[in-house]
């Protein structure tokens, strides 16, 4: 959460968005605070967090850390929403640091030299510590992340970083090293209806002057909308109440057309962790797999629409470009890899045009699925009669000894022969001649089958295939 307000912990620096010197009389009308619902209801304590209790629960390291003063600089990593930002703020108000917070967005090394030089000073007058917070800290670059390396070394500030990317390619390893990462999760629906719960319920912060109930059907939907993201969830929320009209008892009833009115479309019912995720993903690989480009291009919009994790649709695509196009078109690994990639390079919301262009491709690939029965054949095979011993003719002989007890004796050298070909045993003497790949006959896999006849490793076509 970056929204800032104007709360200051029992050190006396300002925190952004804690509101904890805020006045206690705030009006709860429509006008209300100018600050977000998300900031208003930023949690102030511990207590007041909900989530990540892998992390701040009692008796974990973190919390602990903290209790006890002994903080450590930090990475947090997470998917926007889970808390990374309040955490930041909670922490450097239980320890009585002074937060310096800067968004990697817009500030410099200019900014950072300042920060530290304020630390020092701070340092030798009072004794408090600085808490450097550097917000989306995968956008700093590699000389930005340096210049504040050795102040975290030395104990000039203690560093605490919030990324949405994994810190393992975005964060220099240097830093790294000095910091502790902490992964962050999406909020369950049940803490996302805590929070919401707490947001129309009370007075001071939130909508409680409201009168605001949500009606079942708009909860769920608001629920699934949010995706983890108590922001999302506390905006959205904010602005359906306000567009909502009192009742004659005064009350407002957020009913569903109205939270769908206030984003502006239609939310999609749809829970990650529930049977509407599993049916569409199965739809969506199937439609791929039986070439409905069509089909496979509506269930990836249903996704993406409601929020699907992108790397979730990527790695399906990946997987399918191995498992059903295969070798009729090898060059469909690629495109999904390059999917991949660029998905996760450009984010959301274009990110939808390299899986869109991805899905359409595998769709109207060639289809083969020889790759996953040839490996499920040779699994069984190594289930069934374990290590088989390797044929001495293709062990290497490092030493006078091997090569006497025969190791690569009568081994051909492919290179050596016509065509690069060598009539040869390669398998175990139990699996000799046992045939794997069936190469199918759509798309380049035929051009394969054809050259594997004309080497003699393959029957001629149309030989059926050995089981």
């Amino acid at each position: 959460m970056t929204q800032r307000s104007r709360g200051k912990p029992a050190g006396g620096t300002p925190l952004p968005g804690l509101g904890m010197d805020e006045p206690q009389h705030r009006d709860v009308t429509l006008a209300g605070s100018h600050a977000p619902l998300a900031a208003r209801m930023r949690p102030r304590t511990l207590d007041e967090f909900v989530g990540q209790e892998q992390i701040v629960g009692p008796g974990h390291v973190l919390r602990k850390s903290i209790e006890m003063d002994q903080l450590p600089s930090m990475v947090l990593w997470g998917t926007p929403g889970t808390g990374k930002t309040t955490l930041a703020q909670i922490i450097a108000g239980m320890t009585r640091s002074h937060f310096a917070p800067v968004s990697a967005v817009s500030a410099g090394v200019a900014d950072l030299r300042r920060i530290v030089q304020e630390a020092r000073e701070r340092h030798k007058a009072s004794g408090q510590r600085t808490v450097l917070f550097i917000d989306e800290v995968h956008r700093f670059n590699k000389a930005q992340q340096d210049a504040i390396l050795p102040y975290v070394e030395d104990g000039t500030v203690t560093f605490i970083g919030a990324t949405t990317e994994n810190p393992s390619f975005e964060v220099i390893s240097a830093l790294l090293s000095r910091a502790r990462v902490f992964q962050l999760h999406a909020l369950g629906r049940e803490q996302l209806r805590i929070i919401l719960h707490r947001a129309l319920t009370d007075a001071e912060r939130g909508l409680g002057g409201l009168r605001a109930v949500l009606a079942t059907a708009a909860e769920q939907a608001l629920l699934d909308m949010a995706n983890g993201d108590a922001r999302a969830a506390l905006n959205t929320l904010e602005l359906a109440a306000a567009a909502t009209e009192p009742g004659p008892d005064g009350g407002r009833l957020v009913t569903l057309a109205t939270l769908e009115d206030a984003v502006q479309h239609r939310l999609l019912r749809y829970d990650r962790a529930g049977d509407e995720h599993y049916d569409t993903i199965s739809a969506f690989i199937k439609s791929v797999r039986g070439s409905d480009p069509d089909a496979a291009v509506y269930w990836l919009a249903r996704m993406l629409e409601a929020g699907e994790d992108l790397m979730f649709i990527a790695r399906r695509l990946v997987i399918l470009a191995a498992e059903d196009i295969g070798l009729a078109d090898p060059q469909a690994l690629t495109v999904a890899m390059a999917a991949q990639q660029a998905a996760h390079f450009i984010g959301v919301p274009e990110a939808y045009l390299p899986l869109s262009e991805a899905t359409i491709y595998l769709a109207a690939a060639p289809k083969s699925n020889s790759a996953l029965k040839a490996y499920a054949a040779a699994q069984a095979d190594v289930a069934e009669q374990g290590n088989l011993p390797v044929p001495r003719h293709l062990r290497n002989a490092p030493t006078g000894l091997m090569e006497a007890m025969g190791y690569g004796k009568g081994y051909r050298y492919a290179h050596e022969h016509a065509g690069h070909q060598v009539e040869q045993q390669h398998l175990p003497d139990a699996l000799k001649g046992k045939r794997y790949y069936n190469p199918g006959t759509e798309g380049a896999e035929a051009e394969i089958g054809q050259r594997l006849e004309s080497w003699g490793k393959r029957p001629p076509a149309g030989t059926p295939p050995q089981r």
